[in-house]
């Protein structure tokens, strides 16, 4: 009977050791988020003896901004992401600031990469102001999105009476070369150029869900994988676009560019079938727009 009840309460009692363990998982802390990148980088550029110079530069966390000499009067800056690519829930704000009658010519280090997210989306948040009688060049390098990469991209510009800038954002879905194919992700590229407070350019490019059926349709790019947006405003923009649509279509390729000018305006839509093409007429435009600067030495093809 002794023994028969020793039976019963082993089956009853937990032994000690499931006890201490059941103890442990109860008070366990919850598993650590994955960490997420931060950066900020914020240029201030003024006129100097003869060549713009900096005035202001802030940077935080993997935001960083190195400046190399350049001929020319233009102020060059190359802004880095140091975390090396972005994903969901990253952060990156990028500020500049070009006070009067100065000159800043902003590009970037290398393509931007956005790979896959689980979750989330990557956010990269430009805001420029350009003072009187200023010039502004925003040339960052390509932006690849990988397969389910997720980007949310703003660029605000407050430009002064005078003002005068070039726009170039390029977008690259997967490298062919490489074997990859981007089938489903989503990008939103958001524009609001103001000047003197005026709303003079907007516009919301948004691509999601299935990007290799959206980007094989006719009307959209018919199956090439990069594209970018030009936009010049500046007085001298009309005399430009014989020379830009020369550039656009002489390529020998089934040309799907154009370029449009108004008010001030010239607007170009390049699109390519890979990287290194999209490259070869973006460089020829960007020497012909770039208020008689020289392309950034980083964007060498």
């Amino acid at each position: 009977m002794i023994a028969a009840s020793s039976d019963t309460n082993s089956q009853t009692s937990p032994p000690a050791a499931t006890a201490a363990t059941a103890a442990i998982a109860a008070t366990a802390a919850p598993a650590a988020s994955a960490q997420r990148a931060r950066g900020t980088v914020e240029i201030s550029v003024g006129p100097g003896s003869g060549k713009s110079e900096i005035v202001r530069l802030y940077q935080s966390g993997c935001g960083k901004a190195r400046i190399p000499r350049s001929a020319g009067t233009a102020l060059e800056a190359v802004l880095i992401n140091s975390s090396g690519g972005m994903t969901g829930g990253d952060r990156i704000s990028w500020g500049v600031e070009v006070e009067q009658g100065a000159f800043a010519s902003i590009t970037s280090q290398a393509c931007e990469r956005v790979y896959k997210a689980p979750a989330d989306t990557a956010k990269v948040d430009i805001n420029v102001k350009v003072a009187q009688n200023g010039k502004l060049a925003w040339l960052p390098q390509e932006t690849i999105l990988f397969d389910r990469g997720h980007l949310s991209r703003t660029l605000n510009a407050d430009l002064d009476r005078d003002a005068e800038a070039l726009f170039v954002e390029s977008v690259i879905f997967g490298r062919g070369a490489m074997g990859e194919q981007v089938t489903n992700g989503s990008l939103h590229d958001r524009w609001r150029i103001r000047q003197q407070g005026k709303l003079i350019h907007a516009e919301d490019l948004r691509v999601a869900g299935d990007i290799a059926s959206t980007i094989n349709q006719p009307f959209t790019t018919d199956g090439n994988a990069a594209m970018a947006t030009v936009l010049l405003v500046s007085p001298g923009a009309e005399g430009h676009l014989l020379d830009v649509r020369k550039i656009l279509n002489d390529t020998g390729d089934t040309n799907k560019s154009g370029a449009s000018v108004w008010n001030g305006k010239l607007l170009a839509r390049v699109i390519a079938k890979d990287g290194y093409e999209l490259r070869k007429k973006l460089v020829p435009l960007i020497n012909l727009l770039n208020f008689e600067a020289q392309v950034p030495k980083v964007w060498a093809i």
